[in-house]
């Protein structure tokens, strides 16, 4: 007697995969943005602090560098790229550590806040450090006075620096210790044909 074959499941009868992205994922990313991009503060504070100054000195009719061979106005660029290096490694850390799991709306967090901090920071430096009325600040200082010139970035790339480091050490952490997927099913949920089918006829 032949037997019933066993029909494979439909479709509906599988699991549902969940979804690539949740909200609670969203929400994660965009608490990720707003710490990572009010962090930018302090970024700008050391940056004032740290940077080294370049001075200028007035004849009473024009405004010249005090020290022409100083290469303080490269270590003022130089001094924000270490340290939005350094800020774009420990957000990543960071974050990372906060959810180990990764994912899409996450690193998009992490770089629209590292952006923004870098923005936040750079000008902040600007609006706390030496005025750049320097006309202004030569008259303070009177004929002859050293007196600190605007802080400057020359080099605007550095603005990058921050987002750069961030994402790509987070996508390194998260490649090396990041959670791993479980490994799909095979086959599917019982066999068809079922083994009898191909059987051995002598053997029956």
């Amino acid at each position: 007697m032949t037997e019933a074959l066993t029909p494979p499941p439909s479709p509906s009868d599988l699991p549902k995969p969940e979804a690539a992205v949740t909200p609670a994922d969203i929400r994660d990313g965009a608490a990720v943005a707003l710490v990572v991009g009010v962090s930018g503060v302090l970024l700008g504070l050391l940056w004032v602090w740290l940077a080294p100054r370049v001075q200028y000195v007035s004849n009473g009719e024009a405004v010249f560098l005090r020290d022409t061979e100083s290469e303080a106005r490269i270590g003022a660029d130089g001094t924000f790229f270490l340290l939005a290096l350094g800020f774009g490694v420990l957000s990543a850390l960071g974050v990372f550590l906060w959810r180990r799991r990764g994912g899409v709306p996450l690193v998009i967090g992490l770089a629209v806040g590292a952006c923004f901090a870098a923005l936040v920071g750079w000008r902040l430096g600007l609006w706390l450090g030496p005025t750049s009325d320097v006309p202004a600040a030569a008259a303070r200082a009177g004929k002859g006075v050293p007196f600190d010139a605007p802080l400057q970035l020359l080099a605007h790339g550095a603005l990058l620096v921050w987002p750069m480091a961030a994402v790509a050490v987070h996508l390194a952490l998260t490649a090396v210790w990041g959670p791993r997927d479980a490994a799909p099913a095979e086959d599917w949920p019982g066999s068809y044909p079922p083994p009898h089918v191909h059987a051995d006829p002598a053997a029956s």
